[in-house]
C-alpha cells in the first residue's frame, strides 16, 4: 500500500472580509425580473378599460389602474437606467441569463403598452415613448443576436423568451393604431407574424426532443402572448378573418397550460411566474375584442385582476435587499 499523501497544514486562503461592508450603490443591482409582471399590470389596465367600455360602465377604475401601472413602469425603467449609466456592460451580462433576457425585453415592451395607454390623453408624449421603446427593443434584439452567435450550441437553443425579443415589436402596433398610423401597425403585424410562427414551430420540435426542466416551465406561458397580441392587432385593423384563428390558437394553448398547471408549476413559486401575467392580460384583451365572446373576456379579466397583482407583489417585495437580484443572477453595476 502506498504511503498516504502528506496533509497540507496551511489553512485555506479566503479573501479578507470588507470592513465596513461594501455598500451597493442605489439601483446598482436592479433585477430585470421586475419587468414581466409590470408588463402584465400594464396589459391588465388595457383589458380593464376595454371591459368597462364593453359593459357600458365608467372607465375611471381602468384609468386609475393605467396611471398606477405607467408610473410603476416609469420608476422601474429609471431604476434600471441608473444601473446602465453606472456600467453599460451590465446589459450584456443580464442578457446571458433567461430572467434577464425576458426582463429586458419586457422593459421595452412595457414602454410600448404605456404609449398605448398614454395615447388617449397626450399624443406627443405617447409618440415619443413609442419611438424610444421601439428603438430600445431593436437595440436589445441586436445585442441578443450578437450574444447568441458567441454562445455554444446549447446556449443558442430556441426558448419562449425569443418571442419577447423578436416578436415583441408587435406590442407597438396598438399604440400606432391609436395614433392613427395603421400603416405602421400593418407592417409590424406582417413582419412579426412569420417570426412567431417560426418560433412556435422550432419550440414544438424542441419540446418533442426534450422536456424543459421544472424551473423553466412557467416560461411556456409566453407562447400565448404572440397569438393573443397578433389577434388583437388583426382585429384593430379590421381583419377578423386573421384575428379569430389567432385568438383561438391562444385559447387552445392556454387551455393546455391550465390542464397541465400542476406540471408547469411543480417547481413552486418563482420570479419566472411573471411569465404568466402578460399573456393572461393579452388574451383577455384579445377575447374582449371578439364579437360574442364578452363573458369569456370578462372572466379572463377577472382572473387577471386577482392573479396579476398577486404575482407582481410577490416579485416586487423581493426587490429591496437584493434577494430578487441574487435569485435571478442579475448583474451588478
Amino acid at each position: 500500500m502506498p504511503p498516504p499523501e502528506p496533509l497540507d497544514a496551511r489553512p485555506k486562503r479566503y479573501p479578507a472580509p470588507e470592513f465596513p461592508p461594501r455598500k451597493i450603490a442605489a439601483f446598482a443591482r436592479t433585477p430585470p425580473a421586475i419587468f414581466p409582471p409590470i408588463l402584465g399590470l400594464l396589459g391588465l389596465a388595457v383589458a380593464l378599460r376595454l371591459a368597462l367600455d364593453r359593459l357600458g360602465l365608467d372607465r375611471g377604475a381602468g384609468d386609475l389602474l393605467a396611471g398606477v401601472a405607467v408610473a410603476l413602469w416609469a420608476f422601474a425603467a429609471v431604476a434600471y437606467g441608473a444601473k446602465v449609466v453606472r456600467r453599460p456592460a451590465v446589459v450584456i451580462e443580464d442578457l446571458r441569463v433567461l430572467p434577464g433576457r425576458s426582463g429586458l425585453a419586457a422593459l421595452t415592451m412595457g414602454g410600448m403598452v404605456a404609449a398605448t395607454l398614454v395615447a388617449a390623453y397626450a399624443t406627443g408624449p405617447a409618440l415619443t415613448l413609442l419611438a424610444l421603446a421601439l428603438a430600445g427593443h431593436a437595440v436589445l434584439a441586436i445585442l441578443l443576436i450578437r450574444l447568441l452567435l458567441t454562445l455554444p450550441p446549447p446556449g443558442r437553443e430556441v426558448n419562449p423568451t425569443w418571442h419577447l425579443s423578436f416578436v415583441g415589436f408587435i406590442l407597438a402596433a396598438p399604440a400606432a393604431h391609436a395614433l392613427g398610423w395603421d400603416g405602421v401597425a400593418t407592417g409590424l403585424f406582417w413582419v412579426t407574424l412569420p417570426i412567431a410562427v417560426l418560433i412556435w414551430t422550432l419550440s414544438a420540435l424542441q419540446f418533442i426532443r426534450s422536456v424543459p426542466p421544472p424551473p423553466l416551465r412557467p416560461l411556456l406561458a409566453i407562447h400565448v402572448a404572440p397569438a393573443a397580441v397578433l389577434g388583437t392587432v388583426a382585429m384593430l385593423l379590421g381583419r377578423a378573418d386573421l384575428a379569430t384563428p389567432l385568438v383561438l390558437l391562444a385559447g387552445v394553448y392556454t387551455a393546455a397550460l391550465a390542464v397541465s398547471a400542476r406540471w408547469v408549476t411543480v417547481a413552486g413559486v418563482s420570479p419566472l411566474w411573471g411569465a404568466f401575467t402578460f399573456p393572461l392580460a393579452a388574451l383577455a384583451t384579445a377575447v374582449l375584442l371578439q364579437g360574442g365572446w364578452l363573458w369569456g373576456g370578462l372572466g379572463l379579466t377577472a382572473v387577471g385582476l386577482v392573479a396579476i397583482p398577486a404575482i407582481l407583489w410577490w416579485v416586487l417585495k423581493r426587490w429591496p435587499g437584493g434577494k430578487l437580484a441574487a435569485v435571478t443572477n442579475a448583474a451588478e453595476a
